[in-house]
């Protein structure tokens, strides 16, 4: 499905490149192509804004015109094109190259909590565009879906608990933490999990926009983002199945 997204996008920016260097472009084709793509409600918020205001080649011609004109207006205009279909192409081709994002989208969608739901979107959205709020929605989504699954069993818990306490209760009431198990095996694959999950929290707290910089701050890459949200969208995952699992 994404690749089908990408090529309609990839079409549609060549459409503009073209009326925008002087070329002939169908009306109907034009408009076919642009309302299938607002049509995504994730994919319209990534698009140019030329892309919602414009409804016809034309009007696109006249916003275009009138922003470069003059020597090299051609080539100014493909760049300028390029970068503004750039963050929902990169988005697009992140999830091709994660096909794991439909399956733990399918376990969100089966769990009772539209919070959960969100942060998975928002993680989803933001892991190319927006890195820092990207690894943000993840370690919200972990903690959602332990108070989600304590919540559940009744299991108390202190609203002000980090993440690496709220999985480590939630590990215990799952029989998912190390210490629960006696083979060498699983305690090493369970230890791997609380590490993990440890390792998004900390993840979260040095890269993300929760907190303020210093002078000496660093900027996560989409790359930190595709791992933040990767691991806890799996993780999130293992949770919830095992907690539908034991209720089985």
């Amino acid at each position: 499905m994404n690749d089908e997204v990408i090529n309609k996008a990839e079409s549609f920016k060549l459409m503009l490149v073209s009326r925008a260097t002087g070329g002939n472009v169908d009306d109907s084709n034009f408009k076919d192509l642009r309302q299938e793509l607002i049509a995504h409600p994730r994919i319209a918020k990534l698009l140019p804004h030329f892309v919602q205001i414009c409804r016809t080649p034309e009007e696109f011609w006249s916003f275009i015109k009138g922003k470069f004109s003059g020597t090299g207006s051609y080539e100014h205009r493909r760049e300028f094109i390029r970068n503004a279909f750039d963050p929902v192409l990169s988005t697009l081709e992140t999830e091709s190259r994660t096909p794991s994002d439909a399956g733990i989208t399918a376990t969100v969608k089966s769990v009772s909590s539209g919070y959960i739901q969100e942060m998975w979107h928002k993680a989803l959205e933001r892991r190319s565009t927006d890195p820092e709020g990207a690894i943000t929605a993840a370690r919200t989504l972990l903690e959602s879906v332990c108070k989600h699954i304590l919540d559940a069993a009744a299991a108390p818990y202190e609203d002000s608990a980090d993440l690496p306490k709220l999985y480590s209760l939630t590990a215990k009431q799952l029989n998912l933490s190390p210490s629960q198990h006696t083979e060498q095996l699983f305690k090493q694959i369970l230890g791997g999990c609380q590490t993990v999950v440890e390792g998004v929290g900390a993840l979260r707290n040095r890269h993300s926009d929760a907190h303020g910089k210093g002078a000496s701050g660093t900027k996560p890459a989409p790359r930190h983002a595709e791992l933040a949200v990767n691991l806890s969208g799996t993780m999130a995952t293992f949770l919830l199945q095992t907690s539908e699992a034991r209720k089985k």
